[in-house]
């Protein structure tokens, strides 16, 4: 492992000694949950609310009710198409489990993005294995937030691409609530309800129906709990818990090239496939105000994440059920699954717990206001990982031919300090990690071994306020992610050659409002890796892992047309239009696999980066006056590579090579809002023309959702 390169109490005493920072997450936004006093009721933002982008550090955008509800979003995927220098690829149709990339990261199971929610980890292993296998609904948050740049060093882990923060709503001191119920096409149902009083609220969602491909059939159930409660003047408590349980009959392996080409777009043979989860989270935040300079929050949270997955068939050149059954699939036959004698089990239990601390100070020195934050976070993670081989089709157990214990203690430091110069505000930053793995085979004969990592990084925000209406910003930040413990620490207990991912990030751009009612953020921004950790994580083992040097390149803007619209409807248009232009997403090296040093599958230097169109955008326009509100939206997603190798067409029939087309769909929806007080309803088209259209290759080839109209009703009062 490499030295480290700054010592943490030096970074944070420099920090501190300069201070005057100011911590855009703990400041008050205007709709933020406040006391009598003006204080926030303990709840960490990323960003805050639309006014608040003015001075966040770094790009920011926020996605609140008003987008979400006008366009029903029935996933998390359509919500964040919306916003610029993120791209998301659907997988089984409900947004279930997302691939969330941002600024040409791979999006696959979002490993590369940093999940908070109300800022605190929602991923179950963001140190150890930080990959998205669940998401909650949608509909029961407030709004989401999306911060690249320098600000990213006050949470972390992942401090490279971006972070996306769900704000979770606060509850009503007056008995309040809502019921909405959809159906659809593709046998979709869904029920979602909210009720709160005194502080409380609790929230259920439930949706089920079939997915993008045959023998899909999902099922997922959500519910939240949270209360909020100002003790006294000084403190703040807030208490949230959730249970989510999917247990759905869905796949793992796409298709082949011939498979696709002789049975269409929604083949999948797999009937036996199960996929069950249970996730379990509770956390308590506390917030102590003694005066108006001053403010200590604290943390506590705990995940349980339970995941078995039976399945028959990890990817398209898996021979769990035999060679010759492989290769009737590449050839494009029909296959049999209930005839294959085999199933697996991918059993899984992931723990996690943590308390983190933020200490805010607002102060003057050397003339100049400002303030200043300090964080610290001790975290650990335990994943207790089972493989059983069953004998039939259908067995939910078999021989235990994997038991593996994966643990990840970390302790991190963040410290932060703005200078405010009245239009002009500095941000210095420093961030200190300090991990801990560990992996025991716990088989007979097993081997344990043990890894670990210091990183300390730093960065620089600055902001402009040019005129009321005009700010330019700019940061850079050394950004740094951890491997996951598998790919540090080999099954046999040494130690890999395998690296953290490190980065140097820039970005430049400006916010402004024209004209009382057109809003622009355009950015530019440049990543280079000294380091990067490529996909190679994928059950079956048909894609190694590799490591090199790699260079991104881009340009990102937003436009939205008057959107108080929605607001006012008084017969008014509105538009928004996000766009990604992603002009370089290079191998600056050959890309080579960690067990051999051999390029992995075919990676030279200079060709383009898998799963990074080179443009994206999503545009929506609509009408609204009195009751109704109508609105059209296209998603445009530019060809992408699915290989190193950058080929055009599929090399090997498996369906894991070659390009990936670039598409448009197109999606229509009304809402209907009368007077009857409490009343709405809805009718919504997603991907309108039915068009189809590969969106990943990863394991086979993945279709994106065909067309969908669900119509629903809802009550609020």
């Amino acid at each position: 492992m490499p030295p480290v390169r700054h010592p943490l109490t030096l970074g944070i005493a420099l920090a501190v000694a300069l201070s005057p920072l100011a911590v855009r997450a703990d400041d008050t936004p205007k709709d933020a949950p406040v006391d009598d006093a003006g204080r926030t009721l303990a709840t960490i933002e990323v960003v805050g609310n639309h006014q608040e982008k003015k001075t966040a550090e770094g790009t920011a955008s926020v996605l609140d009710q008003s987008v979400i509800v006008s366009g029903r979003a029935l996933t998390v995927n359509e919500a964040l198409r919306k916003v610029p220098g993120v791209t998301v690829r659907d997988e089984e149709g409900f947004g279930l489990r997302p691939n969330i990339g941002i600024r040409g990261s791979n999006p696959t199971r979002s490993t590369k993005v940093l999940l908070l929610e109300d800022g605190l980890p929602a991923m179950y292993a963001p140190y150890g294995d930080n990959a998205s296998y669940y998401h909650a609904p949608i509909q029961r948050y407030d709004r989401v937030e999306v911060l690249k740049g320098a600000g990213l060093l006050r949470f972390g882990p992942q401090t490279i691409h971006g972070a996306i923060n769900y704000i979770t709503p606060t509850p009503p001191d007056d008995f309040a609530g809502h019921v909405e119920v959809s159906a659809g096409t593709r046998g979709f149902g869904a029920v979602h309800a909210s009720v709160g009083a005194n502080g409380l609220l609790v929230d259920f969602g439930y949706k089920g129906g079939d997915g993008a491909r045959d023998n899909t059939d999902l099922e997922q159930g959500d519910l939240f709990a949270k209360y909020q409660v100002r003790i006294n003047d000084q403190h703040a408590l807030a208490i949230r818990g959730n249970l989510l349980r999917e247990r759905s009959q869905v796949g793992y392996s796409g298709i082949t090239d011939a498979e696709y080409a002789n049975f269409g777009a929604g083949y999948y043979p797999f009937e036996n496939d199960l996929f069950d989860i249970r996730h379990t989270a509770f956390s308590v935040s506390h917030d102590w105000t003694p005066n108006e300079t001053l403010k200590l929050h604290t943390s506590a949270y705990y995940t349980d994440f339970m995941r078995d997955w039976w399945r028959q068939s990890s990817t398209t050149t898996d021979t769990q059920c035999g060679a010759a059954f492989a290769t009737a699939r590449r050839l494009g036959q029909r296959v049999n699954p209930n005839a294959c004698a085999s199933t697996q089990g991918r059993l899984r239990n992931y723990y996690t717990w943590g308390v983190d601390s933020r200490f805010s100070l607002e102060r003057s020195l050397f003339g100049t206001a400002g303030s200043s934050e300090v964080g610290l976070r001790w975290h650990e993670e335990k994943q207790i990982r089972y493989q059983r081989n069953g004998s039939s089709a259908t067995a939910r157990t078999g021989t235990l031919v994997e038991d593996n214990l994966r643990t990840a203690e970390a302790l991190s430091a963040f410290a932060t300090t703005t200078f405010d110069f009245g239009t002009v505000q500095l941000t210095p930053s420093v961030r200190h990690e300090r991990v801990d793995f560990g992996r025991t085979n716990r088989l007979p004969g097993g081997a344990t071994g043990s890894d670990d990592i210091r990183e300390t990084t730093w960065g620089l925000a600055a902001n402009w306020q040019v005129s009321d209406t005009l700010s330019l910003y700019a940061s850079a930040h050394e950004g740094f992610a951890p491997p996951r413990v598998e790919d540090l620490i080999a099954g046999n207990g040494t130690s890999t050659a395998v690296d953290a991912e490190r980065s140097r990030n820039l970005e430049a751009g400006l916010r402004t409002r024209w004209l009382g009612m057109i809003d622009l953020d355009a950015a530019t921004f440049r990543a280079d890796f000294d380091n990067q950790i490529v996909v190679g994580s994928i059950a079956g083992g048909s894609t190694p892992l590799a490591q090199g040097e790699t260079a991104y390149r881009g340009f990102e803007f937003a436009i939205g047309v008057n959107r108080d619209a929605l607001r006012t409807r008084e017969g008014e248009v509105y538009a928004n239009l996000a766009v990604t232009w992603l002009a370089d997403a290079e191998q600056s090296t050959v890309l080579r696999r960690i067990d051999t040093g051999a390029a992995a599958n075919g990676s030279r230097a200079g060709n383009r980066l898998p799963y990074a169109p080179d443009l994206a955008s999503t545009f929506r326009i609509g009408y609204v006056k009195g009751a109704w509100d109508g609105s059209v939206e296209v998603q445009h997603v530019g060809r992408q590579y699915a290989d190193f190798a950058n080929n055009r067409y599929p090399t090997d029939g498996s369906g894991q090579f070659g390009q990936l087309d670039g598409y448009a769909v197109w999606s229509a929806t009304l809402n209907w809002e009368p007077e009857i007080t409490g009343w709405s309803a809805y009718l919504t088209v997603k991907n309108l023309t039915d068009r189809e259209y590969i969106v990943d290759r990863t394991r086979g080839i993945l279709l994106g959702n065909p067309r969908q109209i669900v119509i629903g009703a809802r009550y609020a009062w």
